[in-house]
């Protein structure tokens, strides 16, 4: 019991800062680029990605990588008591609506 109430505090804690449960919001509503992610939030990508690190470690995301950029989406398979909180984080469809169509510098091809 208590490895597992640890456990379940180790997870909050992650979702107690405000900056990860900001990316938490972002993913739930699509997989996002490291750029894109930290276009919207207007942070540093060393800064987003240590957040973002921290999250996967947790398992509570996934990673893809696509060329030189590196996508993530929230984890399906994560723990049933850290997923409960999802359904409760504010839309953010207008912030993610909102990014610049080449915000990871990704040339279109003429």
């Amino acid at each position: 019991m208590e490895e597992q109430i640890q456990h379940m505090a180790e997870a909050y804690k992650l979702l107690a800062d405000k900056t990860r449960l900001t990316i938490i919001a972002l993913l739930k509503e699509q997989e996002l680029c490291v750029c894109d992610i930290t276009e919207i939030i207007g942070m540093s990508q060393p800064n987003a990605s240590q957040h973002l690190r921290k999250l996967k470690s947790a398992g509570l995301l996934n990673e893809k990588k696509k060329g030189q950029w590196v996508y993530y989406s929230l984890n399906p398979e994560a723990e049933a008591f850290v997923q409960c909180v999802y359904e409760f984080l504010p839309s953010t469809k207008e912030q993610i609506a909102g990014l610049k169509k080449d915000s990871c510098g990704v040339q279109e091809d003429a």
